[in-house]
């Protein structure tokens, strides 16, 4: 039986002090998605997250990095397709790390199911700027039909939502719903942390 995620809004950034920042304004499941950085570099920035989420009582998600997140001992691991090619799901499981990963297509979302995760993210469901990808946007019908399929694993929605469409993809399926920009690229990220909670009525995911 999946476990729920602790959060409805899932706000995905780019520095451990974002973490402090939208913690301390009360989002409680946050990840952290760090890009071309040193190893060292990287250490230093997920150690200091996973310090800011334990003092604001954050579920922290490191995306990628799974054998540092291992050894420092974070709450989930999420990865992309391309990652469960090289990830150690083993030794993620046996560390008591929970999982989650990426979905685009059909062929990816039974990849997903197979190695059981915590939950599935299904996106871009709108067009996003943020990375090329060579899928168009899914849609929040996809949303639907993918949930329907899923079952008691909770279902992320990300790419292209914004503070207006967070409920629009609760309302047709998912359980949880992600954004970068929207969260780290307004002029207040603590009062848009505010606002998602109360546009999607914040609760744990079932």
């Amino acid at each position: 039986m999946s476990m729920p995620l602790p959060s409805r809004i899932y706000p995905v950034v780019d520095t451990a002090d974002w973490v402090a920042r939208l913690g301390q304004a009360g989002a409680s499941l946050i990840q952290l998605r760090l890009k071309d950085m040193a190893t060292d570099d990287l250490r230093r920035e997920i150690r200091a997250g996973i310090g800011h989420a334990r003092q604001y009582g954050v579920c922290l998600v490191v995306n990628d990095y799974w054998r540092i997140a291992i050894e420092e001992g974070v709450d989930y691991i999420h990865l992309g397709q391309e990652d469960l090619d090289t990830a150690d799901l083993t030794a993620i499981r046996a560390a008591g790390i929970r999982l989650g990963v990426s979905t685009h297509s059909d062929a990816e979302l039974e990849r997903a199911l197979s190695v059981v995760p915590d939950y599935v993210a299904l996106g871009p469901v709108w067009p996003t700027r943020l990375k090329k990808m060579p899928w168009g946007p899914q849609g929040t019908a996809k949303l639907s039909s993918w949930k329907q399929r899923i079952g008691s694993i909770p279902l992320v929605a990300i790419g292209g939502v914004t503070l207006e469409r967070a409920p629009l993809c609760l309302s047709a399926g998912a359980d949880c719903v992600a954004a970068v920009s929207d969260f780290i690229r307004v002029p207040d990220p603590e009062g848009q942390v505010k606002a998602w909670l109360n546009a999607t009525s914040d609760t744990a995911c079932v």
